[in-house]
């Protein structure tokens, strides 16, 4: 359980500086979901895992933003 909680504070720690890392990744993410839309017809493509990744990250980004 301590090790959470060490993993927890690192992680706040890095992020408390850098707000809003984790929404451009969740925009990228988004982004590179519609090219590969576009450009593929695989499982990630028909999926749209890129896509509920992204949206996912952009939520913790909004909290963890909010919450620092």
């Amino acid at each position: 359980m301590t090790s959470l909680t060490k993993i927890l504070s690192k992680l706040s720690g890095y992020f408390s500086n850098r707000k809003g890392l984790l929404i451009f990744i969740a925009i990228f993410l988004v982004i590179l979901n519609f090219i590969f839309g576009l450009v593929f017809t695989n499982w990630v493509a028909q999926s749209n895992l890129l896509l509920h990744v992204g949206i996912v990250i952009g939520f913790m980004g909004i909290l963890v933003a909010w919450a620092l």
